[in-house]
């Protein structure tokens, strides 16, 4: 009798037979991370070397002070670029058109009618001969009136605003990029330096263009100093110390901004020089300061781990303990592995977190305007729109970063980025809807009672949006820093940090089209409020947990369910562990491989 053809069998594959590449489009990230030394730093390396003590206080106590200096730098445009209060001294004779808003008012000037003061407003277009512009900002002149930037000139202030934001978010990006490559340190020293040779070039420039222009380049630097910074803070730190040390930064960057007015007012009446000159000089010199890090600021030992440069991490642990453990003899070998942001595209579940807090980033920020836009008394002269926006930004950056160390400690990262989203959806929805409906139905006869009530609302919604919103930014920066590996986390950081600066950069945008269509972008914001509080949900709780190293372990954080599982309740079906791994092969068995005998009869379960 012939034997029929010979049953396959499932047998177990030869170790060296080259595995084929799985089907699904992702690649096993097993596979592509070498052996790692020592990989939870936060629980063996860091311990070992005293844990979070004197030497890794001192380190980060010098990561807090330039974030006073990137205080000022931050918030230089409000006095650089400020909107003068001026009048019209010498108009134009032949009968000159005065365009105030959408209507124009034809003026005739006669030999009385020069030198008679023509009030002027930051949305006006008008042709003047000569102009007499009065700042209400500490400063007797700033970039605006030594170019007479008003009327049809105005655009280019917003240009140059544009800029600087346009610089940083390029900046976010490619330094990002470079501090996964090639280290913390050199990002830092090589932001320090140029941000020095740009920022005092600005002080020397003779037009606007060439203002805007090195404006671009300083934001780069301050992008580059800013992201090496935070960074270097979150790997020096252990996981109960990250929050609180961050937050130390925060309130002096929210410092700066309150200082800045008197540092304004220092620089009034200099003689031979500008203010707006002096103003530049003196918040750039403080960067002299980080000259010596050169020196005294060592390469994040994490980033070295991370990337196999065992030597270099060997020669930093030898200096801080003497003593060296000995895995690193049998590795020293080993080549540096660096990987790159672009890596995040081929995991499962990080891609999504970074992806949902790059919209979380950018509608914090977005929104944040239009509060601010919708907080302001639209028939208010300049000097008291300038007031009301920066002293009460600042003073609600202080309470928000008051607010935050005990939400965060009560309610964790996941819990109080949702609580504050909620609140920012929810003043955003109440300010755009319901005060409209309330003054329809309920005053209908008492229009100025209702258009009092109306502003009033709308100002304390304006400033509890405010709140929330800029606690939101803040916590998605920090949540990022927080569950990206290491290996890419300046990338990742860089993504979300970017995106603040989009959302930051629809103020230029609004103000560059005279504010039309504000209505339409807040309800687009307040649309994206919605989607990110569904989204939130999705992310896992990084509190009181090891930064991690890799890009497995970064796949491996996971959200964590909602609800606990109760005694008595039936377990799920994958519980054993071979169960489980045996499951999660199957997606990546190629077509023709004969699955183990009974696999089928398991998956139908």
């Amino acid at each position: 009798m012939a034997a029929g053809p010979e049953r396959p069998v499932a047998e177990a594959q030869p170790q060296d037979r080259e595995q084929p590449p799985p089907e699904n489009g992702f690649m096993r990230l097993e596979q592509t991370q070498a052996p790692r030394l020592l990989p939870h730093v936060d629980g063996t390396v860091l311990p070992s070397l005293g844990g979070f003590g004197k030497h890794q206080k001192q380190l980060v106590v010098l990561t807090w002070i330039p974030a006073l200096f990137i205080g000022f730098s931050q918030f230089s445009d409000y006095f650089l670029l400020a909107q003068p209060k001026g009048t019209c001294v010498q108009p134009l004779v032949n009968g000159s058109n005065w365009t105030v808003g959408s209507s124009k008012l034809p003026v005739t000037a006669t030999n009385g009618d020069i030198g008679k003061p023509v009030p002027y407003s930051g949305g006006m277009e008008c042709e003047c001969k000569e102009w007499k512009l009065e700042l209400q900002t500490g400063l007797s002149q700033n970039v605006v009136t030594k170019w007479n930037l008003v009327c049809d000139s105005a655009w280019k202030v917003h240009i140059a605003k544009f800029s600087f934001l346009v610089g940083s978010i390029f900046g976010y990006l490619v330094m990002g990029v470079v501090a996964d490559w090639f280290g913390r340190q050199p990002v830092l020293i090589v932001s320090v330096l140029f941000m020095l040779v740009f920022g005092l070039s600005v002080a020397f420039s003779f037009n606007v263009t060439m203002f805007s222009t090195l404006r671009f380049f300083e934001g780069f630097c301050l992008a580059g100093l800013t992201l090496s910074l935070y960074i270097l803070r979150i790997e020096l730190c252990l996981p109960g110390w990250r929050f609180s040390m961050t937050m130390v930064a925060s309130f002096l960057m929210v410092g700066g901004q309150l200082v800045m007015p008197g540092v304004a007012a220092l620089c009034r009446d200099w003689p031979d020089q500008d203010d707006w000159q002096v103003l530049q000089i003196m918040i750039i010199c403080p960067f002299i300061l980080m000259l010596p890090y050169v020196w005294i600021f060592p390469e994040s030992l994490r980033w070295l781990l991370a990337t196999q440069h065992y030597g270099c991490s060997k020669a930093m642990i030898l200096t801080a303990c003497c003593v060296s453990p000995p895995e690193l003899e049998h590795v020293l070998h080993k080549k540096p592995k660096r990987t790159c942001i672009i890596k995040m595209t081929s995991t499962r579940n990080f891609w999504k977190n970074i992806v949902v807090l790059c919209v979380n980033s950018l509608t914090g920020y977005g929104i944040h305007h239009c509060f601010a836009r919708s907080m302001m008394d639209p028939e208010a002269p300049v000097s008291a729109m300038f007031n009301a926006d920066y002293y009460t930004m600042a003073g609600i950056a202080v309470a928000t970063c008051l607010a935050l160390c005990p939400a965060v400690a009560f309610m964790g990262r996941r819990g109080g980025l949702l609580t504050f989203m909620i609140i920012t959806a929810l003043a955003s929805l109440l300010q755009l809807g319901l005060l409209n409906l309330i003054g329809k139905y309920s005053l209908r006869h008492d229009t100025v009672l209702r258009d009092t009530l109306n502003r009033k609302f709308s100002v304390a919604f304006s400033i509890i949006g405010m709140f929330s919103s800029h606690a939101v930014s803040t916590l998605s920066i920090f949540f990022c820093a927080e569950i990206t590996p290491t290996v890419i986390r300046g990338g990742g950081l860089g993504l979300v940090l970017a995106s603040a600066g989009f959302g930051m950069l629809t103020a230029p945008i609004m103000e560059l089209h005279n504010q039309k269509g504000y209505f339409l972008h807040h309800m687009i914001f307040a649309a994206c409020t919605l989607l990110c509080i569904i989204c939130l949900l999705l992310l896992p709780e990084p509190r009181n947990q090891p930064l991690p190293e890799s890009l497995v372990d970064g796949e491996s954080y996971t959200r964590q369910p909602l609800l606990t599982h109760r005694p008595g309740e039936q377990h799920l079906l994958l519980t054993k562990p071979g169960d489980r791994d045996l499951y999660s092969r199957v997606h990546d068995t190629p077509a023709g491989k004969i699955l183990p005998r009974g696999t089928l009869s398991f998956l139908k379960l």
